[in-house]
């Protein structure tokens, strides 16, 4: 999944540009997906083979619960692909570029505000974070899928759910908030001698800031929607199972889908009016 998330603006050596991501694929948020999905395979299988009825319903509940927030996780996204007409993660970032009705930055947020509210509540889902960590709740489960696994096993399960929190930030990040971009400033028309308090050999060398600065903001960004989620954890207290379904099947399904319906509505109507 970190393959395809750009971390930056393009690094230009001997005029050639270099894309701060691993991957450039024109379908990279397709890719997430697909690579998110895995997980329902190893948290089956891992209280599967545990042989404990424990981790078994600790694995059902995450692959049931997994399964029916990536439905709606995908769905809220489609009013935003809708508007900015385009897979590719870049070409996402670019169009969040300028402002909507002279004021707001055109930011995902501000595009989509309820597939924004959908999404974070799918992803909190999508990771199992409190207060959907039904899959392993102590108090009904003893500690679910992992109940059986403990050292380096139990480690490299945290840190996939950790790692997943990394990678919902930066989704946060990329597709409402304008990636490693600032509101009303272009930051790759920095000129090099703009800081003319450092040593002159920045100038001397060409130094490009735009590369450094996005990434910086690129990780504040991601840095403030890890917190913010690891401070819901420790907030919120958690649903019970058929409360945690409910919301996601009679409440926010229909939602998203309404979402779609408004906004491929007004997207036709100033594509008419145009």
């Amino acid at each position: 999944s970190f393959a395809v998330i750009p971390v930056g603006p393009s690094l230009f050596i001997g005029g050639q540009g270099i894309k701060l991501q691993s991957a450039d694929l024109n379908v990279g948020i397709l890719f997430v997906f697909a690579m998110g999905s895995l997980a329902v395979y190893g948290v089956a299988l891992a209280g599967w083979v545990s042989k404990n009825k424990f981790s078994l319903f600790g694995g059902l509940r995450a692959m049931a619960q997994m399964i029916s927030y990536e439905i709606t996780m995908g769905i809220s996204l489609v009013g935003l692909l809708i508007a900015y007409q385009t897979l590719d993660l870049q070409q996402i970032i670019e169009a969040q570029s300028g402002t909507v009705l002279g004021v707001l930055p055109a930011w995902g947020i501000f595009l989509s505000p309820l597939g924004f509210i959908i999404f974070f509540i799918s992803m909190m889902a999508e990771t199992k974070r409190s207060p959907f960590d039904l899959p392993e709740s102590e108090s009904e489960l003893v500690a679910g899928y992992v109940t059986e696994y403990s050292g380096m096993k139990f480690l490299l399960f945290w840190l996939g759910e950790f790692a997943e929190i990394a990678v919902a930030s930066s989704l946060f990040v990329l597709l409402f908030f304008g990636g490693w971009q600032l509101p009303y400033f272009d930051i790759r028309q920095i000129p090099s001698d703009f800081w003319g308090v450092l040593p002159q050999w920045f100038n001397e060398v060409n130094f490009q800031w735009a590369p450094l600065i996005g990434t910086a903001i690129f990780g504040a960004k991601v840095s403030f929607f890890c917190v913010l989620q690891v401070t819901i954890r420790w907030t919120l207290p958690r649903f019970r199972y058929d409360q945690l379904m409910a919301l996601c099947w009679k409440i926010m399904l229909p939602i998203s889908l309404f979402n779609v319906a408004f906004t491929a509505i007004v997207v036709l109507s100033g594509a008419s009016l145009a």
